[in-house]
């Protein structure tokens, strides 16, 4: 079975009446043979699968990435069916038994096919999603997987939910995704900018475009923003820095043609991380974009080129168009009218700089190396867990101290700061990182370590609020090992 993607290019040679319906970039299963139908009354399973694929978009997966890992999941589970003589489409009883082997393969079988409990547990959703939908067209009367009743509660709010019991179990989600601790964001910080921990520069190390990489890692630290976000943003974007350094931080819009779910939202970010962008903006980025020959390569699509830009859009190609509307593949084909590409980020070319991965990447490699044996791998997503939880320390802090001063003048019952954090924050957080509610906020977070922000910020403001004796606090903590011994386990 082969993996490949549509694209219109050329559609017009196709003897075609008209544009083919199928989304651009969208994934697709073809046999061996180049066969999608034995005929026109029975389909083959690759022309179902396909056929499921294309609904994808209006089914809750509009992005493209999506697309393909849905595809490579079906697609890996019908070859395994076949090789054992089970049909994609089989009878529950054969279907059950190949599950049962396939999952045998994933946890214990040849190195390369192996998949983590997180791998194995999201391919069991996207096959229990295709099953669901190939029962109800009709298409298949059975799938392989056994659920139980839960009950899953938010907020208080309890509903009944489908647990597949294919997945596997995986450790709790605090212990697999973590975020940098102050010092060693700064680490990291310095390390894009090629300096040791010290603030001076690295000497053992001989690296390019610093400037760059400092500004747009401070941009995802500082917004959250996420990977494809960052990318695919044009200078023109940017918010307009202030006249006079704030500490208040400043609106930052993200987008709906580059956020997930086409959403837009207005997240934040601090002064000095703006003022940077502007620095290489005006400065390094403007230096190799002036007079670039650089054109984007014809596998993309055509050239998209751009005149009389501003704030809201410009004219691409003649036609006035709002940045709002383009998506990532297209921002990739813009050509700026002074020449390179209209990306934030370029390379020495002009052309547009996609490979933030690997920057983060190696750098880490590097401090690891270098300078601190303890710091971990990073990857973009894990900035945005830094901004998640900084900007949670943030919030919290400033309710703390607006509400120990509440509880100081008006003698306030004290379970009224615990209201206060555990409202607004969440609230302002959910618009900021851009989840549908805050029911996903509040799961998010549950991933990370927000204990200590909120024990850490009581303890500050309400010292400082005269509210509370930390020597005693302290007194009270280390009296609860007193009586410690090894029988009282």
């Amino acid at each position: 079975m082969i993996l490949s993607y549509f694209s219109s290019l050329d559609w017009r040679s196709w003897d075609l009446e008209h544009r083919p319906v199928i989304p651009e970039g969208m994934a697709f299963l073809i046999d061996d043979d180049l066969l999608f139908e034995d005929g026109p009354a029975a389909p083959r399973q690759a022309s179902v699968v396909n056929r499921w694929l294309r609904e994808l978009p209006a089914s809750g997966a509009p992005a493209p990435s999506s697309w393909e890992n849905y595809a490579r999941a079906v697609k890996e589970w019908a070859e395994f069916l076949a090789e054992h003589g089970v049909g994609l489409f089989d009878t529950r009883e054969r279907l059950k038994a190949g599950l049962s082997r396939y999952a045998e393969h994933r946890a214990a079988g040849p190195a390369r096919s192996r998949f983590a409990a997180t791998t194995w547990g999201q391919h069991m959703s996207i096959l229990s999603l295709f099953y669901r939908w190939a029962m109800e067209e009709g298409f298949a009367s059975a799938e392989p997987f056994t659920y139980r009743s839960a009950r899953a509660v938010f907020a208080g709010t309890g509903r009944e939910v489908r647990v597949n019991l294919a997945v596997r179990r995986t450790p709790k989600p605090h212990v697999t995704i973590k975020y940098l601790e102050p010092d060693f964001t700064d680490l990291f910080r310095k390390g894009l900018r090629g300096l040791a921990p010290d603030g001076n520069r690295d000497t053992g190390f001989a690296g390019r475009e610093m400037t760059r990489n400092a500004a747009i890692g401070d941009l995802a630290l500082a917004t959250g923003l996420r990977l494809g976000e960052f990318t695919h943003l044009l200078p023109w974007e940017i918010p307009a820095l202030p006249p006079a350094r704030t500490a208040i931080p400043i609106p930052f819009p993200v987008p709906a043609g580059i956020t997930k779910g086409r959403k837009f939202r207005t997240t934040w970010i601090s002064y000095d991380a703006l003022a940077g962008l502007h620095d290489y903006l005006q400065l390094d980025r403007a230096a190799v974009t002036v007079e670039s020959s650089w054109r984007p390569p014809r596998r993309w699509g055509e050239p998209m080129h751009v005149s009389e830009p501003d704030a809201r859009g410009g004219r691409i190609n003649g036609i006035r168009r709002s940045w709002e509307s383009l998506t990532p593949p297209e921002r990739r084909r813009l050509v700026a009218p002074e020449g390179g590409s209209c990306l934030l980020a370029v390379k020495a070319d002009g052309g547009p700089f996609t490979a933030w991965a690997t920057v983060f990447e190696r750098t880490a490699d590097r401090i690891r190396a270098r300078f601190e044996p303890r710091f971990p791998h990073v990857h973009p997503h894990r900035l945005r867990h830094c901004f998640s939880m900084q900007t949670l320390e943030y919030l919290v802090t400033g309710y703390y101290r607006q509400a120990a001063k509440l509880v100081r003048h008006t003698d306030a019952d004290a379970a009224l700061i615990f209201y206060l954090t555990k409202a607004d924050p969440l609230l302002v957080l959910r618009d900021l990182l851009g989840h549908s509610t805050v029911l996903t906020t509040e799961k998010y977070l549950k991933r990370l370590d927000t204990t200590r922000i909120y024990r850490q910020a009581y303890e500050t403001e309400g010292a400082a609020a005269g509210l509370i004796d930390a020597t005693a606090a302290q007194w009270e903590a280390d009296a609860e090992f007193d009586h410690d011994t090894d029988g009282d386990l």
